[in-house]
């Protein structure tokens, strides 16, 4: 601190304040930092590790496609309504022909994606388990969404009218009814005998 009040010139006064303040940005303008050319070669090094990995990870190239997960993926025609790998029939013949039919086309090697199509084309498009995002069958994909919105929209605008409340209706109490007329309906009352 001696050292300190040598630097100071000595017509300068420094509240106990700002003297805080001071030691407190000498501080932190000695932590540790990262200047802007560590931090550019820091994520340069991040890209090109993610860059290297990807060929890498693509090496193994798709998994080859099996009966088992092409059938988790098509409907048994049967009738059962089940993926044709979990038909509950032991002697399903439709389930047999289908299996025989995708084994032929991995055979071939053909990959996942082609053996759909053709098991489509073979069978029909309703065989299989997700619709194609494509035509009339891309209504199955977007009115969920859709429906979702249009409830949520309805149920908002439904909270606010519910929220408010109604004008007041005039109470029969107030000053507002005409005594003659109060005296007309009591008249009344007692003359049927129900006052």
């Amino acid at each position: 601190m001696a050292s300190d009040k040598q630097k100071k010139p000595k017509g300068t006064v420094r509240s106990p304040k700002s003297e805080v303040r001071s030691q407190h940005c000498e501080a932190l303008a000695l932590g540790p930092r990262i200047s802007g050319i560590g931090l550019r070669a820091f994520l340069l090094c991040a890209l090109g590790a993610s860059l290297l990995a990807a060929p890498a990870a693509r090496a193994g190239g798709p998994p080859k496609p099996s009966v088992d997960s092409i059938g988790n993926q098509v409907m048994c025609s049967c009738g059962c309504v089940a993926p044709l790998s979990q038909c509950p029939h032991l002697d399903c013949s439709t389930k047999a022909e289908m299996r025989a039919f995708i084994q032929k086309d991995i055979s071939e090697g053909k990959d996942e994606t082609a053996i759909l199509q053709d098991v489509a084309l073979r069978y029909g498009v309703q065989v299989l388990s997700a619709p194609p995002a494509r035509g009339f069958s891309l209504a199955v994909w977007i009115l969920p969404g859709v429906g979702l919105v249009a409830g949520l929209t309805l149920v908002v605008i439904l909270a606010r009218r519910w929220r408010h409340k109604p004008a007041a209706v005039p109470s029969p109490a107030s000053g507002s009814t005409d005594p003659k007329l109060l005296a007309a309906v009591e008249q009344e009352m007692k003359s049927t005998g129900l006052g």
